[in-house]
């Protein structure tokens, strides 16, 4: 079976050169198909797996091109019209993120989306719809013909609304929105996504998040079911000054983080000094001892204290 594989891939390569690493996937890839005709899976299953592959590949096409720009993805509801006040922080706020070179992704249809689009302008907006009945295809503030994808399932929907992006911003919404939103944390609390700063959005006399933090405060955190510093991994802002400052504080000094052979790496724009270094020993001591390479941070990490991790990088982010 596998040999086939081999087969396919040394011609493909012939013809396509490709790296190590992209040979490597690719031949991985392969494998796959090749297991998955062997298997005799329905036609259900084939079809999945195709349809699911080809959206993939479609959002990776859409995306490319700016694949260096920073980019924050916006949720929220595709209810709200143009005069609900969320409907204008959204639209502020891409602007504003605009100005600072970043793109917005959004999920290209009404409300908070539509919003996010037409702040950012068509050429700072890729968008990711999904094909449903009831909402209309992708909103006019969106470039149909290079920065749109159409997406039949949700699942490879919040692929490409997540992959790329470094921050994250949240308006109030229904269950497609918390669905992302749950979502998005569970990735960050178990580390299948790189740390991003996570903004809760409401007007100052919005209650949605105060009373989704009293839910998760009282039913969730003291019942034990999320330990209780998990908070660190989402802000509450009420206006476009203080969620974008949250995200600028977030990369203020962090620049990325890197995981290997069970070492932890945190790159930094600039090194901490030495009494940083022994700050750091004493207020996350399960990561000490902490190591300076050049600008980067390096200390034994075992892949699950991801609250801990987040931790870290909000006191190298505010010391320095």
């Amino acid at each position: 079976m596998h040999d086939f594989a081999d087969s396919f891939v040394d011609a493909l390569t012939a013809r396509y050169p490709q790296d190590e690493v992209r040979t490597r996937e690719l031949r991985a890839l392969t494998e796959s198909i090749v297991e998955l005709a062997a298997s005799r899976a329905s036609s259900d299953d084939l079809g999945i797996a195709v349809n699911a592959l080809t959206e993939l590949v479609a959002a990776s096409t859409v995306f490319s091109p700016w694949h260096e720009r920073p980019k924050l993805t916006v949720f929220g509801s595709a209810r709200v019209g143009e005069n609900d006040p969320h409907y204008a922080m959204a639209e502020r706020l891409s602007a504003a993120m605009a100005e600072r070179g970043w793109i917005t992704v959004s999920g290209a249809g009404p409300g908070i989306m539509e919003a996010a689009a037409r702040g950012a302008g068509r050429e700072l907006t890729i968008g990711v719809n999904v094909d449903l009945p009831f909402e209309q295809s992708a909103n006019p503030y969106v470039d149909a013909e290079t920065r749109l994808v159409e997406m039949k399932y949700f699942f490879t929907r919040k692929v490409a609304l997540t992959k790329e992006s470094l921050a994250f911003i949240f308006f109030p919404g229904g269950l497609g929105t918390l669905d992302e939103a749950y979502e998005l944390l569970t990735l960050l609390h178990t580390g299948k996504t790189r740390p991003s700063p996570i903004i809760l959005m409401d007007t100052s006399e919005g209650t949605y998040w105060d009373e989704w933090l009293h839910f998760m405060e009282g039913s969730v955190m003291s019942a034990g079911y999320l330990d209780a510093d998990s908070g660190c991994l989402w802000e509450i802002c009420r206006s476009i000054d203080e969620a974008v400052a949250a995200i600028e504080r977030f990369f203020s000094n962090f620049v990325r983080f890197s995981l290997a052979a069970g070492r932890a790496t945190i790159e930094l724009r600039r090194a901490p000094n030495e009494a940083l270094l022994k700050a750091l020993s004493e207020f996350e001591a399960d990561f000490a001892p902490y190591s300076l390479e050049g600008n980067s941070v390096s200390f034994a990490f075992d892949g699950r204290s991801y609250v801990a991790l987040r931790k870290v990088i909000d006191e190298l982010n505010r010391a320095t």
